[in-house]
């Protein structure tokens, strides 16, 4: 049984953030995630991918954003099951929880935060005849390293924020690349729209709308694209296909937790300390929905903050918090220089 003052189910940004925030209460945590490394969709699905909206950060790849966010819960050594699904999660007599794994691994905490960003994903994938056959051979879903389509030729399916910032990314790095998306306006944010416009009137993309993929082609890997558009159709070649239509999220387990779901998202009372139905079950970042709702990393940071404070007066009923600066408190376990304390646990699955 792994014992903790705050289990965190969910190692993204929002989740090891808490860690932070809890640790300068004096607050251990554990954290639980399905996959086999931290970081969350930062790390898994596109550690590559530029953020802009992270304060003092003109501009941060996902993939560093979560190094530095380990980085600054180094002094506070929390643990992590990595690798594990939080499957089952039961209430002791003394009020405190245990979570249990898909491995049978336990943790207990008096507190425990679900921090699962959108829960587990698959693809939203175009409906094209014999589509599973180029998967992994000229069709991607997730782009994890850019380097890998350097001087390929690309097209890129989709008009919402992926498409376009990957459309940003990959002109300068492949040899070509064309966005082809249904309808002449985008989703995605302006700022990335006007970005896209001004790379096709520099003739560095070419961008195709109204029109879809309606057909691929090649024998064992891809090799060209059918694009249809009004009453035509033409045959391009490709290296790679990327149709970036968004994710399925799907809460798995947690959603047979008895807690209160509402739009695949569990309902919180954010008037306080984003509690959930279930006193002493928090949820933060993603994962969670109440009214005004954004689904923004700098929120789910903000929500975390406010958990761990309500978290410690769950766990120190007795004790009065005063809220101390970090300027003026430090951070225990750094010293003058900052050099990196000690590595934090972490048990992985083989």
């Amino acid at each position: 049984m792994i014992k903790t003052d705050i289990i965190i189910i969910g190692a993204g940004p929002t989740g090891l953030f808490a860690v932070f925030e809890a640790g300068l209460l004096k607050l251990k945590c554990h954290l639980i995630d399905s996959l086999p490394k931290a970081g969350g969709q930062c790390a898994e699905i596109y550690p590559k991918k530029p953020i802009y909206d992270i304060p003092s950060r003109p501009e941060i790849l996902a993939g560093d954003l979560v190094d530095q966010l380990m980085k600054q819960i180094q002094p506070f050594q929390p643990g992590f099951t990595l690798g594990e699904t939080a499957q089952e999660i039961q209430k002791q007599e003394d009020g405190s929880f245990v979570v249990t794994t898909n491995k049978g691994t336990q943790h207990q905490a008096a507190v425990v935060a679900i921090a699962g960003g959108l829960g587990t994903f698959e693809p939203r994938k175009p409906d094209l005849a014999n589509l599973a056959k180029w998967e992994d051979k000229g069709v991607d879903y997730i782009i994890r390293e850019p380097e890998k389509y350097r001087d390929k030729k690309i097209l890129i399916a989709g008009g919402g924020d992926s498409a376009l910032d990957w459309t940003i990314v990959l002109a300068e790095v492949a040899q070509s690349v064309t966005l082809v998306h249904r309808r002449n306006e985008f989703r995605g944010a302006l700022d990335s729209v006007e970005k896209v416009q001004a790379l096709k009137d520099q003739n560095k993309i070419k961008l195709i709308t109204p029109a879809q993929v309606s057909a691929l082609e090649g024998e064992k890997y891809l090799t060209g694209v059918t694009i249809s558009q009004e009453a035509t159709s033409v045959t391009q070649p490709v290296d790679y296909f990327i149709p970036l239509f968004g994710l399925t999220p799907k809460l798995g387990p947690i959603a047979q937790w008895g807690l209160e779901i509402e739009k695949n998202a569990i309902k919180v009372d954010n008037s306080l300390d984003y509690q959930t139905n279930i006193p002493g079950i928090y949820a933060i970042g993603d994962v969670n929905t109440y009214p005004g709702k954004l689904k923004l990393i700098l929120c789910g940071f903000h929500e975390a903050t406010l958990m761990c404070q309500s978290a410690f007066k769950r766990i120190y009923p007795n004790k009065r918090n005063v809220l101390k600066y970090t300027t003026v408190s430090g951070i225990s376990g750094f010293d003058g220089s900052r050099k990196e304390a000690q590595k934090s646990t972490i048990k992985t699955i083989e």
